[in-house]
């Protein structure tokens, strides 16, 4: 009777463990964080060093007269900071790539399916909306306020998306919000908190991903 007993709960684990794959995009890999995290913090490196190099005496001060719209952010710094953000986003978005297939190999789960394109839709509304606000914000001069709304959408994005993936995403989500909800009251440090938000708040997460679920 215990056997029979052991075997219906190994089959009922067995069966949510299936429809828990075929609900939910399990391939993220805690190395894809680490990675982009790293990425991250490096673009910021780069681009303190272009900004201090372009004559504020701190970033506080120069991201103030970007916000006042005393300076014009192509004139006074051209294109260096736009350069480093595009390599930062693609070296970020290629290196996790890689990763999430490597452990999709691992795993033997497909990459592309239902739970992907559900979790790529839940993802991509509040990022696209966050793009035209950023967009808009630009057109009028809000430099100061950029840093907090990428923060804040990309947090509400990761907290939409996390029903479709791992439960831990959505805590993600939640630091970044609050990050961006308290560099709001100090857009002179814009470039601090998205160091903080996109690089040390993924390094950590990735980190205690690849720890629960990819040491074995």
């Amino acid at each position: 009777m215990s056997n029979n007993l052991k075997e219906q709960t190994d089959q009922l684990q067995h069966i949510r463990q299936m429809m828990e794959q075929s609900s939910r995009f399990i391939s993220l890999s805690g190395l894809s964080g680490i990675a982009a995290g790293t990425c991250a913090l490096a673009g910021a490196y780069f681009a303190s060093g272009v900004i201090n190099r372009s004559g504020g005496s701190s970033l506080k001060e120069l991201d103030n007269h970007l916000y006042n719209g005393n300076l014009n952010v192509r004139d006074y710094m051209g294109n260096n900071l736009f350069l480093i953000a595009l390599f930062t986003l693609i070296a970020a978005f290629v290196l996790s790539a890689i990763f999430t297939w490597l452990r999709s190999k691992k795993t033997n789960t497909p990459i592309w399916g239902s739970a992907s394109k559900r979790l790529l839709i839940n993802v991509g509304i509040p990022m696209v909306a966050g793009g035209l606000y950023i967009l808009k914000l630009i057109e009028h001069g809000s430099f100061g306020l950029i840093a907090p709304g990428c923060l804040i959408f990309y947090g509400l994005a990761l907290v939409n998306g996390s029903k479709y993936t791992l439960g831990e995403v959505r805590f993600l989500g939640y630091g970044q919000i609050i990050l961006g909800i308290i560099n709001l009251w100090y857009t002179g440090y814009g470039l601090y908190f998205w160091a903080a938000g996109f690089g040390v708040l993924h390094i950590v997460y990735g980190v205690i991903m690849w720890s629960k679920y990819e040491r074995k």
